[in-house]
């Protein structure tokens, strides 16, 4: 862990390894719903980091947070947001082909994984999940596509995400849900958040 104040009232949170970033994310948000976190006006978790805003005394909390006990993701059990998929993405032969499975192994393998989300960026409502092993990580395309439907479930380096809105993107697609990632009109807007269990579940084409 190594601890970097970011003008006066912010700390920036580095660590080596997208789980110890996770790990760390979690133990925030469970000191803070325990009232043992000093104020924070936000969380902000990246791939390696996690920023403290409005921050009183960044280099108090600094000091703070290198003497915790950091408690293992697997330790604790939240509530799972279950998203429905059709395992029909235009990419999904190709995918197999990376990992030595057939097609349709590929829904089998995919939605036995439990995901994390690790944080959230690119577009409202995107989230980074990981959960995969490292040996099925797959590189993003070698031509980016134009425009991604909403509701594209793809796959690029350590992450799967879901599209909330029709984009551009590179990430390899394995399938399609129907489910509503981002919603002005609800409250939370987003359906993920940084910290949220995941499991995808088989429907329709590709289902077993």
């Amino acid at each position: 862990m190594r601890t970097l104040p970011v003008g006066d009232r912010a700390l920036l949170v580095e660590f080596g390894s997208g789980e110890e970033t996770e790990a760390f994310h979690a133990e925030l948000l469970r000191r803070r719903a325990a009232g043992a976190l000093p104020a924070v006006t936000e969380v902000v978790p990246a791939a390696r980091t996690v920023l403290l805003d409005g921050v009183e005394a960044p280099e108090r909390l600094a000091a703070l947070v290198a003497g915790w006990e950091i408690e293992p993701l697997h330790a604790r059990v939240d509530p799972v947001v279950e998203i429905p998929v059709r395992y029909d993405g235009p990419d999904l032969p190709d995918v197999a082909a990376l990992w030595g499975v057939p097609p349709a192994d590929v829904a089998t393998v995919h939605s036995a994984a439990e995901f994390r989300v690790a944080f959230c960026g690119f577009a409202p409502g995107f989230g980074y999940l990981t959960g995969l092993p490292e040996a099925y990580e797959v590189p993003r395309r070698a031509t980016p596509r134009t425009a991604v439907p909403a509701g594209a479930v793809a796959m690029a380096g350590p992450y799967t995400g879901v599209y909330p809105r029709s984009s551009p993107g590179g990430w390899q697609l394995i399938g399609t849900t129907d489910a509503v990632l981002w919603d002005p009109a609800r409250e939370p807007a987003a359906l993920l958040s940084p910290g949220t269990r995941v499991r995808f579940v088989p429907r329709g084409v590709g289902a077993r």
